[in-house]
């Protein structure tokens, strides 16, 4: 251990310690007097650079400056950043181009909807007094600023703030158009930044014409009219090429609040607003008081439109889908303007609007009921007519595709169509008693419990008991897992939002649309086959080209229920029309299917419903969520529902329920009748191609655009003599198909 551990160890220790101290003590000393020297060296040169005086003051602001625009720009950067994301897309351009004409099944032009956008009326040619009326209202420097007005900033806020609130807008043209490229109309801080940060990348990339062009082009006017030559149409049916002094003003004053000033919906206030168009026009120097004193004298008219029945609910919709659609086109489909031809039937629609119409005007104070909607389908899904409330022109707002409601009993079918799924019969006894989940415990609609009953009995006499009980059942004892199996299959057969799991979800306390459950019904009378609801049949391009169909390239029916548990469940829901709650909606020698549904105090009523032939919806209710007046599915929407279904049954091929013998033709239970006011009754239904005159018809087109494409392009002579003979060989065609295609069923 001694010669591991030398008793001398302690000295040399202490030694090297020490030789360590004194390494490190020079070491500092030896750096301080570094830094010394190179502080002096840095002083000595920085001596030479002296300023003293106004040069001292000049030097310290440019330095200030420099160190707050560096960390500004900073701030801007991360500000702009979010804005310029919106730009990501390098056709951001030609995505807001979309422009659609919509042909309603027969080919007959029902509306249009996006903008025009092909230059048919250069800025060149559009009046002057039209341009002098839109910058002295909307932009008086757009030709002096850089996207953003400072100094129209300024006076607005000098403006607001001595009237005391907002009067004068201080956004630029340029503002304007990015918010209608890229950004919504909400209004809010964070929206603002983006538009001012987008306005300035707009004038970098596009010249004042450009961006003058395009703001023309695509501001929303009111009425579905997208830019001032489609307003000038809608609104005085003329060109804007041709429109005066008055009717430009009038035009120019639409950008600020295209609904509150539409000389459609309220004139005074259209006529007050030229008004003021006016005043700007001579207040900024852009004409006399005596160039405007007759467009004062004579201020513009519009056309009426009132009596017009443009099926405008429809036809958002339908845009909608043209827009997504349009997306998945391949890339080789460069085009932007599309004739689109939908399922819509207009007499349907016709029948639609007047049935919600009169049954609000006749019913719907002493329901306290202001608002429906409904969706008219034919069984393979595509729509036909819709309503997505009273009055498009008070409100836009789509009631049967947006509004999300609480469905009520209206929802029970996807609970029994489950439990008959697993292993249940129409047959089964079920017992109509108390039962709590939780803290939970449902009652029925009118008290009481019933005992034992058949699953047709519970589900014709809307128990609600017993759907909470199914649920439970369903599960093997597990409630939530019954849940779970029934929300499943509520999403295969179409329901797409979300559907909470609650312990009230069996008695519809989840919200739907009209739409998706109409289209959730329609898997019943196809047997268990789910289709998507549409309304586009087939997309072609301006010059006529085909482009897309919905039979060849639509999602095709998939089956999501076993045809016997369909085929059971049409059975079970003849039975709430036949024998229950839906008395009122039995047509007449016409078998049907269908569901009521009430909500907690009232404030919702349905009627589901379905033929062999078509699928309905109708609900009643309240935008603010006020309770009705006791209203019911059975009531109001099952009578609505049985005036709609009525007359789109006319003129048809009747086709069977599945398993449902063809009622005797007796009179109908109850209709809404005719309110004695001046809008005429739909028309009676024209006699209808049957499936085999239209197959016939559409085996003819597919052969037509086969020999189209086999053809290939043709000298101008040769069109021309192949269209003469293509017209006469389509005369000789239709005088044979004459009397085959069309029958009266």
């Amino acid at each position: 251990m001694r010669d591991l551990f030398p008793e001398d160890w302690k000295p040399n220790v202490k030694k090297w310690l020490l030789g360590i101290d004194s390494w490190i003590d020079f070491s500092l000393f030896r750096g301080g007097m570094g830094l010394r020297e190179t502080y002096e060296r840095f002083s000595t040169f920085m001596d030479r650079f002296h300023v003293a005086g106004w040069r001292r003051w000049l030097n310290e602001f440019t330095s200030e400056a420099a160190t707050l625009g560096t960390v500004g720009l900073i701030v801007m950067l991360a500000l702009a950043m979010p804005a310029f994301r919106e730009t990501s897309d390098n056709d951001w351009l030609k995505k807001s181009e979309l422009a659609v004409t919509f042909l309603d099944r027969y080919g007959n032009e029902i509306g249009t909807r996006g903008i025009r956008h092909n230059d048919s009326i250069p800025l060149d040619q559009f009046p002057d007094v039209l341009i002098k009326a839109v910058l002295a209202t909307e932009d008086r420097r757009f030709y002096e600023h850089f996207g953003v007005d400072i100094t129209g900033i300024f006076r607005a806020l000098v403006t607001n703030a001595k009237a005391g609130g907002v009067v004068q807008g201080g956004s630029t043209i340029t503002q304007q158009l990015a918010k209608n490229l890229f950004l919504s109309n909400e209004r809010t801080l964070d929206r603002k930044i983006k538009e001012a940060f987008l306005a300035l990348w707009l004038e970098s990339r596009l010249t004042k014409n450009e961006i003058l062009k395009l703001y023309l082009d695509r501001a929303y006017m009111g009425g579905g009219a997208f830019g001032v030559d489609a307003a000038a149409r809608y609104y005085f049916n003329k060109s804007a090429r041709d429109v005066n002094l008055a009717e430009a003003a009038m035009l120019a004053g639409l950008f600020k609040a295209p609904t509150k000033f539409s000389p459609n919906v309220n004139l005074p206030a259209a006529r007050a607003r030229a008004n003021v168009v006016l005043d700007n026009l001579v207040d900024n120097g852009f004409m006399t008081e005596g160039q405007v004193f007759g467009a004062r004298r004579h201020p513009a008219t519009p056309v009426d439109r009132k009596d017009e029945q443009a099926p405008n609910y429809y036809l958002d919709w339908a845009f909608d889908q043209v827009k997504k659609l349009v997306d998945t086109f391949p890339k080789s489909v460069t085009e932007r303007v599309f004739v689109v031809r939908t399922a819509l039937d207009p007499n349907l629609q016709r029948a639609a609007d007047l049935a919600v119409e009169n049954s609000l005007r006749q019913y719907g104070q002493q329901y306290n009921a202001h608002q429906a909607a409904t969706v008219l389908m034919s069984t393979d899904g595509a729509v036909r007519a819709m309503v997505g409330g009273r009055d498009y022109g008070a409100s836009q707002f789509n009631r049967a595709t947006d509004a999300m409601r609480q469905p009520g009993s209206s929802f029970k079918p996807y609970v029994y169509a489950t439990a008959l799924e697993h292993g249940l019969k129409p047959s089964s006894i079920v017992v109509d008693a108390p039962i709590c989940l939780g803290n939970w415990c449902p009652h029925n609609y009118g008290g009481g419990y019933r005992g034992a009953m058949t699953l047709i009995t519970a589900l014709t006499h809307s128990i609600n008991t017993i759907a909470v009980r199914l649920s439970v059942m369903i599960g093997d004892g597990n409630a939530k897992l019954g849940r779970s199996r029934i929300i499943k299959t509520a999403r295969d057969m179409g329901i797409v939002t979300p559907l909470p799991d609650t312990p009230s979800l069996p008695i519809g306390a989840d919200a739907v649309n009209v739409l998706e459950h109409v289209g959730a019904y329609a898997t019943f009378p196809n047997l268990g086959m789910k289709v998507e609801p549409h309304a586009i049949l087939e997309v072609r391009t301006g010059n006529g080209k085909l482009i897309w169909r919905y039979d060849r390239d639509g999602p095709k029916p998939k089956r999501v229920l076993p045809a016997h548990v369909a085929q059971e469940m049409i059975t079970m829901m003849n039975s709430v029309v036949e024998n229950g709650t839906g008395r009122r909606a039995r047509l007449d020698g016409i078998a049907a299917s269908g569901k009521t549904g009430t909500t907690n105090a009232y404030r919702d009523a349905w009627f589901m419903g379905y033929t062999g032939n078509f699928v309905c919806g109708v609900w009643f209710g309240n935008d603010n969520y006020d309770p009705t007046n006791r209203m019911t599915g059975g009531s109001l929407p099952a009578m609505t529902w049985h005036s709609i279904m009525e007359y789109a049954h006319q003129g048809i091929e009747i086709k069977p329920l599945p398993g449902i013998p063809v009622p005797e033709r007796k009179l109908p239970v109850m209709a809404v009748r005719q309110d004695k006011t001046n809008e005429p009754p739909p028309p009676p239904r024209p006699v209808m191609l049957t499936k085999k005159g239209a197959d016939i018809l559409g085996h003819i087109e597919h052969m037509m655009d086969a020999a189209n494409r086999a053809l290939g392009p043709l000298p101008e002579a040769a069109t021309v003599d192949k269209k003469k003979q293509a017209a006469r060989q389509g005369d000789a065609l239709a005088s044979a198909l004459e009397g085959r295609a069309f029958e009266r069923n």
